[in-house]
Order: C-alpha cells, then sequence, then structure tokens
C-alpha cells in the first residue's frame, strides 16, 4: 500500500487524523455520561454498538508542512473497553493535543472531558480515560479472525456527529501494514467502508465484538485497514497502565517528494514531557535519522519503528533532524543530550553566507541504477547519472551524480552537483584517508586550494572532510568526505561541487541524508 494510495496525513487537519485537506478536518460528537456510575455499565451486544463508540476532538497546535503551524481542532473516533472509562483510540487522533473533548454515542448535548494514559505511534493506537464510571462497553472477539467474517466498521466519519456502520467482509485477515504513520505487523484488511474520522473507531462483527481498531482507508481501491485484535490487545494491556509502547511522543508522519522518494518523518505535534519534548523536538521538525538510519525512506514508519523496536524507547538514540522554521539542522539524542544545531558548512568553513534558495527549496531523493545509493538533492538537481565506476585496481563502486545540468556538472567547474561512491569490493584495500590524499593531490592540479580538514562520523559513516576554493576557471568550492560505514560494509566518497557559496547551503541536507544499502 503506497503513501500515495493511503489517505496521506499530509491531507488530513490535525494531528487527530490524516495531516492537509482542512475540507476533511475530523470531527465528532457523544452521548452524556452519569457522573458516579449507571445502570447502563457492561459489556454491550451488536445493537448497542452505539452507545459503547466515542466521537474525541483534538485541540492544539499542530503543523502542517504544507500550511504550516495553527491553532486546529480534529475529531476522530474510539471505544470504551471497560465501564471505568478506558477507551481506545489511535495515536494520530490525540498525541500533541492541547485538551480533549469526548462525546459518546452520537450526542453532542454533553461534553466529557479525557486525559491520554499513554501512546504508540508504531502501533498508531492510544489509550484515554474519560471522567466518571459505568460506562457501557465492547469486548474483544474470542474466535479467530477469518477471512470472509462479516464485519462492521462503526465510528462517526468526516466530522458528522450522527452515528454509521458500515458493513464488509474480511478480505485479509492477518497481513503487515506499513503506513507513514504506522508500522504494524499484523492488520485485517476489509470492505467496510471507512472515512477520515472513523480513525480509531472499532471494527466489529455481527455479535458487537471487536475484532480491530480501524486506522487507515483508500477509496480508490475500496481497501479500509484495521489493527489487528491480537496485535492491538497486547500493546493496549500496557497502554492502559500508562506505559508507552514504542513511541517517543510524536504525532508523525512519513513525507515522500513528487516521485515517491522519502524525505524523513515529519512531526506535527510532540506529547508534553516525552522523550521527543525532552530532547527539544517540536511540531514542524522533520526527523531525517535515527541511530544512523535514514528514516522514511520508502515513505513508511517502519525504519523509525525498526529502531526503537531494536533499540527500545527508553535508549539513548541519536536524533538528526532539520527544521524549516529557522532552516537550521540539528543533532542531539533522545533520552541523552538535547538536540543542539549544528554549524552550516559555509560557516565552518569561513565562507561568506548569502541568501540561499536551495537550502529552503524543496528537496527530492535520487537514487542510482542499481538503487544501492541514495541522496537527498535540491529540487532542481533533478537530472541524474547512476551507472557504476570501476577504479584502477579493479573495485567497483555505485555511484549517484545529481546537478541541475549533469553533463555541465561532469565537464566543467561552473555547474553545481554532487557524486556519491559506494564501494564494498574497496574495503580493505583502500582507506579513507588514501582516498582522501588522492582527491587532494587531484584537486591541487585543479588550482584548489585547501581550506582544511576536519573529523567526520555521522553516526554511520566514519572518516575525514575537507575543504577547497579557487577550484578551476569558476574559482569554485569542493567539498570532499572520505569514509568508512562503521559497520565495515563499504567505503563512502562524497563530493560536492558548489560554484556559487548559495550552492553550499546544501550541503548539510546531503551530509544528512546519503546512504548506501548493498
Amino acid at each position: 500500500m503506497t503513501h500515495q494510495n493511503l489517505p496521506s496525513r499530509r491531507r488530513l487537519v490535525l494531528g487527530a487524523a490524516l495531516l492537509g485537506s482542512a475540507a476533511l478536518a475530523l470531527t465528532g460528537c457523544g452521548l452524556p455520561l452519569p457522573f458516579g456510575g449507571s445502570s447502563s455499565g457492561g459489556a454491550v451486544g451488536f445493537g448497542d454498538v452505539q452507545k459503547a463508540t466515542i466521537q474525541i476532538e483534538a485541540v492544539g497546535t499542530f503543523v502542517d508542512p504544507e500550511q504550516g503551524g495553527y491553532e486546529a481542532a480534529g475529531r476522530g473516533s474510539g471505544f470504551l473497553i471497560d465501564d471505568s472509562g478506558l477507551a481506545v483510540t489511535n495515536n494520530h487522533v490525540v498525541v500533541g493535543a492541547g485538551t480533549l473533548k469526548v462525546w459518546r454515542g452520537g450526542d453532542t448535548t454533553k461534553t466529557l472531558n479525557a486525559k491520554v494514559l499513554a501512546s504508540s505511534e508504531c502501533y498508531d493506537l492510544a489509550v484515554i480515560k474519560l471522567e466518571g464510571s459505568g460506562y457501557p462497553h465492547l469486548r474483544w472477539r474470542d474466535k479467530p479472525v477469518e477471512t470472509a467474517l462479516d464485519v462492521y466498521a462503526a465510528g462517526f466519519p468526516l466530522g458528522d456527529p450522527t452515528f454509521t456502520e458500515t458493513k464488509g467482509i474480511v478480505s485479509k485477515a492477518d497481513t503487515a501494514g506499513k503506513t507513514p504513520w504506522a508500522a504494524l505487523d499484523h492488520i485485517i484488511e476489509h470492505d467496510a467502508r471507512i472515512r477520515p474520522g472513523n480513525s480509531g473507531g472499532p471494527l466489529v462483527d455481527k455479535d458487537g465484538a471487536v475484532v480491530g481498531v480501524n486506522y487507515a482507508g483508500n477509496d480508490q481501491y475500496d481497501t479500509n485497514l484495521a489493527i489487528h485484535r491480537d496485535e492491538a490487545k497486547q500493546a493496549i494491556a500496557q497502554l492502559a497502565k500508562g506505559k508507552p509502547v514504542l513511541s517517543l511522543g510524536i504525532n508523525g508522519t512519513a513525507l515522500t517528494d513528487e516521485d515517491g522518494n522519502g524525505l524523513g518523518i515529519w512531526v506535527s505535534s510532540v506529547a508534553s514531557g516525552s522523550p521527543a519534548d525532552k530532547a527539544g523536538i517540536e511540531g514542524g521538525d522533520l526527523l531525517t535519522k535515527m541511530e544512523g538510519v535514514s528514516l522514511g525512506a520508502d515513505g513508511t514508519m517502519s525504519d523509525y519503528c525498526s529502531v526503537l523496536r531494536t533499540h527500545g524507547q527508553d535508549a539513548t538514540l541519536s536524533v538528526e533532524l532539520f527544521r524549516p522554521a529557522d532552516n537550521t539542522y540539528y543533532r542531539g539524542q533522545f533520552n541523552g543530550k538535547p538536540i543542539a544545531a549544528q554549524k552550516t558548512i559555509e560557516t565552518a568553513t569561513g565562507a561568506d553566507s548569502g541568501s540561499s534558495q536551495v537550502a529552503s527549496g524543496d528537496f527530492i531523493t535520487v537514487k542510482d541504477d542499481s538503487g544501492t545509493v541514495s541522496v537527498q538533492v535540491p529540487a532542481a538537481w533533478k537530472q541524474t547519472q547512476g551507472s557504476p565506476f570501476t577504479d584502477d585496481g579493479g573495485n567497483e563502486y555505485k555511484l549517484l551524480s545529481a546537478a541541475p545540468d549533469i553533463n555541465a556538472f561532469l565537464n566543467d567547474w561552473g555547474a553545481p552537483g554532487v557524486s556519491v561512491y559506494a564501494s564494498k569490493d574497496a574495503v580493505g584495500k583502500v582507506t579513507p584517508q588514501q582516498i582522501m590524499d588522492g582527491m587532494g593531490s587531484g584537486l591541487a592540479a585543479e588550482g584548489c586550494q585547501s581550506e582544511g580538514a576536519s573529523d567526520y562520523d555521522d553516526g554511520v559513516h566514519q572518516g575525514q572532510l575537507a575543504m577547497w576554493s579557487g577550484c578551476g576557471p569558476a574559482k569554485s568550492y569542493a567539498l570532499v568526505v572520505s569514509a568508512q560505514a562503521k559497520s565495515g560494509d563499504y567505503v563512502v566518497l562524497v563530493t560536492l561541487q558548489a560554484p556559487k557559496v548559495d550552492d553550499l547551503a546544501a550541503a548539510d541536507r546531503i551530509l544528512g541524508s546519503f546512504s548506501a544499502r548493498f
């Protein structure tokens, strides 16, 4: 399921549902509840599913990658799981909200308050606690979830306060589900149609028992997705105790460029007091790397969640991000040293700074012909050459070059561009220092003057970074990184050519995004 096929969170208003189109903002409603107990408590059957289904309004400041930051209210669905007021919904419905309002069963005349107990961005689940007790609630299906099972999607789509249930069947009873805002091992595909606003609502069987938690839909192919009962129950058991699960406290979505290449994880909002909040992450940040792993490369949360599954949410995790609000790159740690702004390449080398359209404009991800090497470059650098290169020693390098004019870049110093070389063959045969020495000799022959070198370590690669100026007739800058993967799997060389100081503004993004996956 591609980012384009699912209702992208870039297209929904609140961190409550999917980001983007204000016309599709989630809305909600609900029924009153007595505070201190009610004879209506207990598990309900199919005929009373409405009584245990809630609509949630989350109010807060959220940041959209296209519209910027604004205070908004968005609504999603949820359902009660016991008579004490515990309810399940989606992470993207509630995380980062300043206030929550809840209505039960479609009655908007009485508003209930609620608080978030814990959440999980990887499972896209959250448990909230409503005030009061004595609530009717849903039970979980105790039989297997099978293909062709009749199911019903309950909730409040498109902000309509009228409760709805749509009927369908299970088309896939258990499959993996990786979307821009979650990474699940077990989901249910069904055709009980859901819409924005159904997020977090229950998928029930003919007896009113819950088989899954709805979280995404595809109008074009009439495919609707629910978090499988078994995966949901395991996470909810911890969330109900106030324990986050696979969570750093972000309301995020993987962003892609026009060609579907991943750019990173966009943070629309952050839960107060969470590891993300303590690290200094803000709504409007684009997370590009975590523990040296490029995030969102496939347009999903998969890599982000894989890092959490590998290290645990309480581990000290390195993070790199770009903050468009101040056009600055940051590095730091979750559960460790808070993020700090990084020097730009031109500042670090003493070059005069100037206004740059390169840094503030759109970036795209480009790949070599084999798909091994990738890097993010300014959108104007869309011409590429990606065929491999073999050195004099017979070592093959995967090679990717990108520029506004690829022929001009490859043949003279007057055009900007970048080349990334990566080789498994060269490991143990040539060191990053030897490569850098060879580059230095070649650049000196072109009239380049050294501006100095420094150690380079981006968490994945380790080596040297060096800058030259006055190269060729155009008196261009040349930035070179020669390094080896810390895993020892490959050596890598990155060369950036910059006729103007402004072209150096692309360097931070390039160095923060290049990768090789052999």
